[in-house]
């Protein structure tokens, strides 16, 4: 696992000109390097050792990238939550939320098609990165809706400011920001 950690900081930036005000995470170097993406998924699986997940959830995009991994490394299936979902006939049925303002002050709109989760289900959330938990806290309120059972949050980076939601969601990450400044 050490050696996960040492990559994904190394292969990390941070992108911004002397004049900008503001940096952006570049995520992207970490997809480049087989050793990270053959560790990642087993690496964020090991973070619930104990907790038998039955299905992971990840949000579009990178999220069901991540997801993809976490779940062939649990022998489990994939429930991708969509960004403005739409619904492509009559019978596409799905449980839909609002985000509370992302990181950008956005409310996104998040869905989940009804097929995807299951009474009884236990779900393990996965994403690159969370920041404010507001994509976080709405994909908790699309699996009590469903009736399956969330068991917590696996992420890359956590860059939480509300420890709050770090306990009461069960968020446990690879990194922490403070070790990529």
């Amino acid at each position: 696992m050490s050696d996960l950690h040492d990559n994904l900081r190394r292969t990390f930036r941070w992108l911004g000109d002397r004049t900008d005000d503001t940096s952006a995470a570049d995520l992207t170097g970490w997809w480049r390097e087989p050793g990270i993406v053959a560790q990642i998924g087993p690496g964020l699986a090991a973070l619930f050792p104990d907790d038998a997940p039955t299905v992971v959830m990840g949000p579009q995009s990178r999220g069901s990238l991540l997801g993809a991994l976490v779940a062939h490394a649990l022998g489990v299936g994939l429930a991708e939550v969509r960004k403005d979902p739409a619904q492509n006939v009559d019978s596409d049925a799905w449980w839909e939320v609002t985000t509370a303002p992302d990181y950008r002050d956005r409310h996104l709109r998040l869905g989940l098609r009804r097929t995807l989760l299951r009474s009884g289900d236990r779900v393990i959330f996965v994403d690159d990165w969370v920041d404010t938990g507001a994509q976080l806290e709405a994909c908790r309120r699309l699996v009590d809706v469903s009736g399956a059972s969330w068991i917590g949050a696996a992420v890359v980076v956590d860059a939480l400011q509300r420890s709050d939601l770090r306990h009461n969601l069960r968020v446990r990450s690879l990194l922490h920001v403070r070790e990529l400044l």
